[in-house]
């Protein structure tokens, strides 16, 4: 399959890597002069998931072939677009006119409706899926990143489409299970207050990296999530759908201690946290400001939120 990677961040250098060495043709599209800039090599210190039983770490190089420009020619099968949701509207449009035939997995974080935040994608080319891993670039450059065993992509019931399937099966090859998800809108939306109660505390804490070990820390970051949960519900999601995903806010105290144990204990759970020392990074800041803009739209009180 010939993948194009939008843009060489954690995100796509990581999966990007793995559709590599499973034999796919990856290049990576980067905003003109960021080639000479980033170089075509890159450092990774990652811990590889789905070398069980916990992961095992990976110090390697990879070259990375770059490209500044994306024509409707260019025959790509596949690209991911994984950037923050506050930059999705204005990636979807310069896309748009660039696509030819490949079909578009949209990788991370939304808020909108799904096709609406991606407009003017053509619905019937988009996939929405998230990742299992993160991390974050290091002084030198170098990337510290984990990538979990799995990933999680939406699919149609009862029968994936063609473009799903095809999703579902470059992951596959890639060594990666797939959890198919029927209701991908909701588990999105959840995801996403699920992100807003880990910012907020970030804010608290210092960074997520402070977070590490602290079963405080996670029990607080729940215990926002969980007063989030009627804006879900406000929206039309049905939590009953997703009883697995709500379960650390229905007991925040046991999971956070869990949390603060596997996070100082397990080298894969530490490093997704350990790598986000900014607090005020754009998106987190974005995901805050537009959770608690939509918790006021709907007149749903975030005493949590709002502190």
């Amino acid at each position: 399959m010939r993948i194009l990677m939008f843009g060489r961040g954690v995100i796509a250098t990581l999966y990007g890597r793995v559709f590599h060495a499973a034999g796919h043709d990856v290049e990576f599209y980067v905003r003109p002069g960021r080639a000479a800039q980033q170089g075509n090599e890159v450092h990774l210190d990652w811990i590889d998931g789905r070398r069980k039983p916990f992961g095992r770490r990976a110090l390697e190089s990879f070259r990375t072939r770059l490209r500044e420009s994306i024509d409707p020619s260019d025959g790509f099968d596949l690209i991911v677009l994984s950037v923050g949701h506050h930059r999705l509207a204005e990636a979807a449009a310069f896309l748009a006119p660039r696509l030819g035939t490949a079909t578009v997995l949209v990788f991370g974080n939304l808020w909108k409706e799904p096709l609406a935040a991606v407009a003017p994608l053509p619905a019937d080319r988009v996939v929405f899926g998230f990742p299992q891993a993160g991390g974050g670039f290091g002084k030198d450059g170098v990337l510290l990143g984990a990538m979990l065993p799995s990933v999680i992509i939406g699919t149609t019931d009862p029968m994936p489409t063609a473009r799903e399937q095809d999703v579902v099966t470059a992951f596959q090859q890639a060594g990666l299970a797939v959890r198919q998800e029927k209701d991908m809108r909701g588990w999105l939306w959840l995801h996403f207050i699920a992100d807003a109660g880990m910012f907020a505390q970030a804010l608290r804490s210092g960074s997520l990296a402070d977070m590490v070990g602290d079963r405080r820390a996670f029990h607080a970051a729940f215990l926002t999530t969980r007063e989030l949960l009627p804006v879900l519900e406000a929206r039309g999601v049905d939590l009953g759908r997703h009883r697995n995903a709500v379960l650390p806010y229905r007991l925040p105290g046991l999971v956070a201690a869990l949390s603060g144990w596997a996070t100082v204990l397990i080298p894969i759970a530490r490093r997704s946290l350990a790598a986000h020392t900014d607090p005020q990074a754009t998106e987190a800041l974005a995901v805050l400001e537009d959770t608690l803009s939509e918790a006021r739209q709907l007149k749903i009180p975030t005493p949590r939120l709002e502190r």
